[in-house]
């Protein structure tokens, strides 16, 4: 993995919402590192550079130490969809590594990032051994699941706007994790587009009202949040 990972209806929404909360609230209680491995190596990756890509078989997880990675899909018409973003202390691999399968996602650099890289067989091994270990990578593949259910229901059921906040929000979360100085995003209109996913014409439509509106700023890659509340209002489809 080290050149070879070369290695979002009231009813479920809502359920799933509670979910995910309930469970993110655990793990930020807990110590920053969930996976306390002596790491084999670190490696820095500049905005842009693949980390790792589909159908290879790795014995080695990787544990996002600082920056933010994309784990993106090709769909039938060709475009890309961007499945997760992977923020600071996001784990890559481990269920590869602990079923023994091959990555099945493209692993991408969204911004600037570091990240250490831990042999599979002392996961394997942890997670043999330690039953509070196993609940532990349990929560976490929960959480992502019922992130991943929240996000196709709301995919299904909002608007392009309402999608387009909820993202620029999720995401301001995962940049803050890299301290209270990182009070802007950076990502691409193309990957923007693909976490959605869009078109850029429509997204950059809805990019355009938002910044004439006041609720936020900033070009080429860049967006600073600058009215949060009004923001959240788009996203819970209030205001369109």
């Amino acid at each position: 993995m080290e050149r070879a990972i070369h290695t979002g209806g009231l009813g479920p929404a809502k359920s799933a919402i509670l979910v995910v909360e309930d469970i993110q609230a655990s793990i930020g209680a807990q110590s920053d590192d969930e996976f306390p491995f002596c790491r084999s190596s670190v490696r820095s990756f500049r905005r842009g550079e693949v980390i790792a890509g589909p159908g290879l078989l790795v014995d080695m997880f990787a544990r996002v130490q600082r920056g933010l990675v994309s784990a993106s899909t090709m769909l039938s018409d060709g475009r890309e969809f961007i499945v997760e973003m992977i923020p600071k202390a996001g784990i890559i691999g481990e269920l590869e590594v602990l079923r023994g399968e091959m990555l099945n996602l493209e692993y991408r650099a969204s911004s600037d990032c570091e990240l250490h890289f831990f042999k599979g067989r002392l996961l394997r091994e942890r997670y043999a051994n330690d039953p509070g270990f196993r609940a532990k990578v349990f929560c976490r593949t929960l959480a992502r699941v019922a992130e991943l259910e929240r996000r196709i229901i709301a995919n299904a059921g909002s608007c392009l706007q309402s999608r387009l906040a909820s993202t620029l929000l999720r995401l301001s979360t995962a940049h803050e994790r890299d301290g209270p100085n990182s009070p802007e995003l950076v990502i691409s209109q193309h990957d923007l587009a693909a976490t959605l996913p869009a078109s850029r014409e429509k997204v950059n439509q809805c990019l355009r009202r938002l910044r004439e509106r006041k609720v936020i700023d900033g070009a080429q890659g860049k967006i600073h949040i600058l009215n949060r509340k009004a923001l959240e209002a788009y996203a819970d489809g209030v205001l369109r």
